[in-house]
Formats: C-alpha cells, sequence, structure tokens
C-alpha cells in the first residue's frame, strides 16, 4: 500500500522520546519530511540523529517546544511552513498529567492539566489550519489515551481531558471535513513506554507488590498476552495521517491488544 507520505511535511508534538519518537521514526521511513519537538533540545539532537540513521532519511528537523505556551506552538508551526512551505500532517501529542484520584488535586493541577492535555492541542490545530485550508487537504492525529473508550482508575485527568479531544475532533471532522481535512483520536493501551513504566512503579508500590508481578498480571488481562510495542502503535497512527486514509474521520481507535472491553 502506498502512503503518499514522501516529501510531505509532517510536525509531531512531544517527539523526543516514547509513542511522539516511535510515530516520527514512522513517518521518516516513509519518506516524509519530519519536524520533530519536545521541551528538551539535547533529547532533540539525539533523537533527530537517530531517526536519520534508522530511516536513512535525512529530511528531520526540531524545534524546541513546550506545548504549555502559545508562542511555542506558533514558532514551531512557523518553522515547519518556513522549511517545507506547508503543514499536511500534525500529530498533536503531550506528556500525561500526573496519576491520582478527584481529592489529591487542587485547581492549579486542574489548570495544568486543560492547558497540557486539551488546550495545547486546540492551539497546534488552530495554527496549522490556514496552510490546510489553503492545500483543501490535510490530516491531524490527536494521540489520547484508552481512557478514551473506558475511564482508568486513578487517572482522573487524564479520563477529563483526554474525552475533551474526542468531542474537539469529533466536532472538527463535522467542520473541516469540507476542506478534506480529517481528524481522528488514536489512544494506547498498555505500550511499552517511559509513561507506562512509571505507572506500573507507583501502582505496585501501592498495591505493595513488583513491578514485575503487576506488569504479569497486567498481561494476563490483555488478549494478546503482552504490551505492544511502541511502533506497533505509531504504524496505525501513520495509516490515518497519510493519503492512504481518504474517508475516516472523527473516529476514536485504541491500539491495546484487545485490553479494553468496552464497545
Amino acid at each position: 500500500m502506498d502512503l503518499q507520505l514522501k516529501g510531505k511535511s509532517v510536525v509531531v508534538l512531544a517527539s523526543s522520546k516514547g509513542l511522539g519518537k516511535a510515530i516520527s521514526m514512522e513517518f521518516a521511513k516513509e519518506g516524509a519530511h519530519v519536524l520533530i519537538s519536545s521541551r528538551n533540545q539535547e533529547e532533540l539532537e539525539n533523537t533527530k540523529a537517530e531517526i536519520q540513521d534508522v530511516s536513512g532519511n535525512q529530511k528531520v528537523e526540531y524545534q524546541v517546544c513546550d506545548v504549555t505556551k502559545k508562542d511555542d506552538i506558533e514558532q514551531l508551526v512557523q518553522k515547519a511552513i518556513e522549511w517545507n512551505g506547508k503543514v499536511d500532517v500534525l500529530v498533536n501529542n503531550a506528556g500525561g498529567p500526573p496519576a491520582g484520584t478527584f481529592d489529591q488535586f487542587s485547581d492549579d493541577d486542574w489548570q495544568r492539566a486543560f492547558e497540557l492535555n486539551l488546550l495545547s492541542f486546540t492551539r497546534t490545530i488552530r495554527e496549522v489550519l490556514p496552510s490546510m485550508k489553503e492545500q483543501q487537504q490535510g490530516r491531524i492525529v490527536n494521540i489520547a489515551s484508552s481512557s478514551i473508550k473506558q475511564t482508568l482508575d486513578n487517572l482522573i485527568l487524564s479520563n477529563t481531558f483526554r474525552a475533551g479531544i474526542v468531542g474537539l475532533a469529533k466536532g472538527l471532522s463535522q467542520e473541516l471535513a469540507s476542506d478534506n481535512i480529517l481528524i481522528n483520536t488514536v489512544g494506547p493501551g498498555r505500550i511499552a513506554t517511559d509513561r507506562v513504566a512509571a505507572l506500573d512503579e507507583k501502582r505496585a508500590k501501592k498495591l505493595g507488590t513488583s513491578v514485575e508481578e503487576l506488569k504479569k498480571k497486567t498481561e494476563q488481562s490483555i488478549p494478546m498476552g503482552r504490551y505492544g510495542e511502541p511502533e506497533e502503535f505509531a504504524k496505525a497512527v501513520v495509516f490515518l495521517a497519510s493519503g492512504a486514509n481518504t474517508y475516516l474521520t472523527g473516529q476514536s481507535l485504541v491500539v491495546d491488544g484487545g485490553l479494553v472491553k468496552a464497545l
């Protein structure tokens, strides 16, 4: 299948490591021009070099960007346009908010989670839309969580704002379809990333068990019997963001090995 991504201008947020890095790698393998971003310049430099080396694609650049800062987002998109003349694909991504229950969080905690996990997506979409509308085509993929289908214990902040991302994408899918701009949301299940490892460690400590025992028990609840690999998740994202996807929009997909039982 030709994904029609060669030479396309792609922006991936929070992409120096984890799922964002895996997604950027897959785009680079398809010949896209990939602009990666995160808050850490050293990590970005290393990730850029790794992606170029593994993919053989030298059209990889980076921009330092804190997604909670409006000016940083504006500069990120401007760099993509200066570099490639346009933005064809936006992958919205951000680190997850802290784990915890409702009574553990203050107004400031809720505000920070809103700015990180919902307002940042809104701002980046706003910035790329003029370019996409001018071309009369574009693809936007929002990275969320499996909580878009089934809430997760001890993750009240994530449950709240990931649901907001789904509402944003569904509403925009109606508004943008006539411009041939498709927008979808993808949530990871138990994918082997640093974020999941940190959550496992915190949960194991709370339950008074080892991380190894917790992981083994979790794997038993996954029909495929294992955690997913970042590249497996990335491939689903890249398809939705590609020219091969011509009719899927406003959808919410979980990549979870069958873990989520909700319809």
